[in-house]
């Protein structure tokens, strides 16, 4: 049993930073592109008067920082060779989201659109795992050129964590001698679509409500979707719209995976989500904690450093413990993903995934609400990047499964009633 990180990681870590010194801290700093990360930032990203959404030239440095990672080899790491990546583990997915977000805000890596120089492509595994090879061709290959770009369909207004009562339905429905789906419904929450040109619409296509199967995955235009409105939310800019589907038609050919499957298909999306989120999580934390003890070693009321109080030390200690924990938990589950088959995972340990996820957006809020604290009246100001921290990760409580709903399939392995544990537990 050995808990080194490879020599190949640490090196290609140090390969990134010096990439990041070379290429993305220079564009950073050029044409007073950090107002997007420093006290201006929230206000630099949002387009105020339409809509809340992000700043046309927000999203333009975005790409440019996107553009030369890729030309050196980073930005498509973990997806396959085929597709021009370097099949990066989910391991190594960890250990360099973690390693980023601990360098705190920087356009090498801001989450609060998913953004960074290593890219995270959930929806590459899932062509793979569900796609034809016509669908593989068009999404993966137009997603990394640019000409496609897919939105995530599954929540609805009246159904968050619960999409087996969703109300969206798909009807089968032939047009011009083409078979196809009529769908009907209402989304929320559905990320992106401002730029995208595809949604991955979730609708019931069999089945009764509250069942597991019966709800399928199709891949619907943007254009034939109506945007309802944007919903602002606690860190702007806003992506996030609200839509409605109305006599929306489909040919088979845009269903995804099998018919009636959908659900074991979002499940494929959200655990490699899940895991490098948390690492990202986790990375933010101990950016939060380490600068916490920076200030307080420096700090001097009364003639005597902060970091002499056990008030300010016991803290710090509490968090971090938490943080050197959480960390083993996410690289073991990330091995343990990358070593058995991608269908395997929902079956065995998607509850040690939740409790990476969970815990490590729980630990990250708790971290930058305690930097705050430690650095005083300065920590409060947009001076600092604490408040940003707190408020994007707080969204990770919720979205991409709210910590509610992975404590419930936490405890459903533990109590036998999904998981491994089902074949004892189930017997008593």
């Amino acid at each position: 049993m050995d808990f080194s990180l490879p020599a190949d990681l640490k090196a290609y870590l140090d390969e990134l930073d010096a990439f990041i010194e070379a290429e993305i801290r220079p564009l950073e700093r050029q044409d007073d592109n950090v107002r997007f990360f420093d006290h201006r930032r929230e206000h630099a990203r949002t387009d105020w008067d339409n809509q809340g959404l992000p700043r046309q030239e927000w999203e333009d440095l975005l790409k440019q920082a996107v553009r030369r990672a890729d030309a050196a080899g980073h930005w498509r790491f973990s997806a396959p060779k085929k597709y021009g990546g370097r099949d990066g583990s989910n391991l190594w997915m960890a250990v360099i989201r973690e390693h980023f977000a601990a360098q705190g805000l920087g356009l090498h890596n801001d989450l609060q659109n998913e953004h960074s120089i290593v890219g995270n492509f959930p929806f590459v595994e899932m062509y793979e795992q569900f796609g034809t090879d016509a669908q593989k061709e068009e999404f993966i290959l137009g997603g990394f050129s640019g000409e496609r770009r897919v939105a995530f369909g599954l929540t609805e207004p009246d159904h968050g964590s619960d999409a087996t009562h969703m109300e969206t339905r798909g009807v089968p429905e032939e047009r011009d001698g083409v078979p196809g789906f009529r769908l009907n419904g209402r989304k929320m929450w559905i990320t992106g679509m401002h730029k995208a040109t595809h949604c991955a619409v979730f609708a019931r296509t069999s089945g009764n409500d509250g069942d597991a199967r019966g709800i399928s995955c199709f891949l619907t235009p943007a254009d034939q979707l109506q945007i309802d409105d944007y919903i602002w939310t606690f860190n702007m800019p806003t992506d996030h719209p609200r839509l409605t589907i109305e006599n929306v038609w489909v040919p088979e050919s845009a269903l995804l995976g099998p018919p009636g499957g959908g659900l074991a298909l979002a499940q494929s999306f959200v655990h490699q989500n899940r895991i490098r989120q948390a690492a990202s999580s986790l990375g933010a934390a101990v950016y939060c904690i380490e600068e916490s003890v920076r200030y307080a070693r420096t700090r001097k009321p009364f003639g005597e450093p902060l970091s002499q109080n056990q008030a300010i030390q016991f803290p710090l200690v509490e968090l971090a413990t938490q943080a050197e924990m959480l960390r083993w938990l996410i690289r073991k589950t990330a091995w343990d993903m990358d070593n058995m088959p991608h269908k395997e995972i929902e079956k065995t340990i998607s509850d040690k995934v939740s409790m990476c996820n969970y815990w490590a957006n729980r630990l990250c809020c708790e971290a930058a609400d305690r930097a705050m604290q430690v650095h005083g009246g300065i920590g409060y100001s947009r001076e600092k990047p604490f408040e940003h921290i707190y408020r994007h990760h707080r969204r990770y409580r919720i979205t991409e499964g709210a910590e509610e709903i992975q404590m419930r399939k936490v405890g459903a392995y533990l109590f036998g009633y999904l998981g491994p544990r089902r074949e004892t537990l189930g017997k008593l």
